[in-house]
């Protein structure tokens, strides 16, 4: 739209702010311009508080995106607006805080228009739910957004806002930005204060952080959240530069922990940003999958511990008025599945809290893992939808997610950048990782690929 918000990023929107006070009443209700514009076709948001975001534009909280707009994902409690984490199982009721996540977002100076759709509770990688439909892809209205974030992605990729909420339990923030051809980092584990998880568990897998368009942007959130809570044992990830980075060593893997390979899309993508890094100078070798075979069994498992507390405990964190009858099949599969596999947990658990060490020692060769972001391009709305039996549900989620979950486990930090698009048009993305507290380096490489490519300019195409 010819507005105010023009394409800019955040941090460019912040900057027209900065110079100009008056635009900001504008240039907020431009973005509600094109939210009521194009939510009739994406479907992407929860619960609108546009009054409520014009209302705020008179006292901007100060920092680096004072005014700016965004959206909040439907997993966080917004006061004054309700929350039911993409589930019919959920009443709704009117939040009356916000949650620690996206008060640390609020706290950056961003403004919310509202909260964005999840699938139910977040546990697959696809924003279908039977609450409220389907979120479409702006770049294909017949194709996903991914999952779980992918009203956020959704929102970003179409140009309403520059910058969303989004949080990552097995890749959730870095999914619907691979689909939606977007910036989107899971930050090494406590840069942001994530949601908690029993202490029993082998690693809090969850993660807050945003969705984008640039690198800047998302880099400047992550340092405006550490100026004001620096991460307690983490080298800092400083504010943005420009410096590059160099002589990296970076491995290449384009198969799965059982040695399968994902797409052949994929694959040709990532080897081209492969010999991009090796034009910088850094030195690129291609290696096999270095994790343990059953890693994704044992995540798995663990995913569908997490369904079964979802069951037994949401009375109590979420809401007293829960009806575990209202929930969807996949929820109600992984609860069996569970129980079915009760006695595997321990050894699976055992060998997941394992896993950090093995990861950080792979780490003692590289610098850098550059991988696809999925294991497949992006899937037609219903593939995942809830009307999906859950076993086919289960095959299907194998394939699609087998690098993303790596980090979640060790709690380092990974990003996926657009790079190419498939045979159908649809974005694919690469994920770089690093070794816990490495953000800043995979920021910095993220930055070079980014400012010596096309990508930017994949919206336009």
């Amino acid at each position: 739209m010819d507005d105010s918000l023009g394409v800019d990023d955040a941090v460019g929107i912040s900057e027209k702010i900065a110079n100009d006070a008056a635009v900001l009443p504008t240039i907020t209700q431009h973005a509600i311009n094109r939210a009521k514009f194009v939510n009739p076709k994406l479907n992407a948001i929860a619960v609108e508080d546009f009054d409520g975001a014009i209302a705020r534009v008179e006292n901007p909280i100060q920092g680096d995106f004072s005014g700016v707009p965004t959206f909040i994902k439907d997993t966080d409690e917004v006061p004054g607006l309700p929350r039911f984490l993409g589930s019919r199982a959920l009443p709704g009721d009117i939040s009356t805080k916000l949650s620690k996540a996206a008060r640390q977002l609020v706290d950056s100076g961003l403004n919310y228009l509202g909260t964005t759709t999840t699938p139910e509770f977040g546990l697959t990688g696809t924003t279908e739910s039977l609450k409220f439909g389907a979120t479409r892809n702006p770049w294909n209205l017949a194709y996903s957004t991914g999952g779980s974030s992918g009203g956020s992605a959704a929102m970003v990729a179409s140009g309403v806002v520059p910058i969303a909420h989004a949080n990552d339990g097995a890749g959730s923030i870095r999914i619907p930005a691979s689909c939606c051809g977007l910036v989107g980092l899971k930050a090494s584990r406590d840069r942001i204060k994530d949601k908690e998880m029993p202490g029993y568990f082998p690693a809090n897998i969850l993660h807050d952080g945003v969705v984008t368009r640039s690198v800047r942007d998302t880099w400047t959130f992550h340092s405006a959240i550490e100026e004001k809570t620096p991460a307690t044992g983490l080298p800092p990830i400083g504010r943005f530069s420009t410096e590059k980075c160099r002589y990296l060593r970076i491995a290449v893997v384009t198969e799965t922990c059982t040695g399968a390979s994902c797409s052949d899309d994929l694959i040709e993508a990532t080897m081209n940003v492969a010999k991009q890094c090796e034009s910088f100078g850094h030195q690129v070798k291609m290696v096999p999958n270095p994790f343990y075979a059953k890693f994704d069994d044992d995540f798995w498992l663990s995913w569908a511990h997490i369904a079964f507390l979802i069951r037994y405990t949401a009375k109590k964190d979420f809401d007293k008025n829960f009806d575990h009858r209202q929930l969807e099949q996949w929820a109600k599969y992984l609860i069996k599945r569970h129980w079915k596999n009760l006695h595997k947990i321990p050894a699976a658990f055992k060998r997941l809290r394992r896993f950090s060490a093995d990861y950080e020692k792979f780490f003692q060769e590289y610098d850098i893992l550059l991988t696809p972001t999925l294991g497949t391009t992006v899937p037609k709305l219903g593939f995942f939808g809830p009307e999906v039996d859950g076993q086919t549900h289960w095959e299907r989620i194998y394939e699609f997610l087998p690098f993303t979950k790596y980090q979640n486990i060790s709690g380092a930090p990974a990003i996926t950048l657009p790079c190419a698009t498939d045979s159908n048009g649809l974005p694919i993305g690469i994920q770089l990782a690093g070794r816990l507290g490495a953000d800043r380096l995979v920021l910095e490489l993220s930055l070079q690929l980014e400012v010596n490519s096309n990508w930017s300019k994949l919206s336009e195409i």
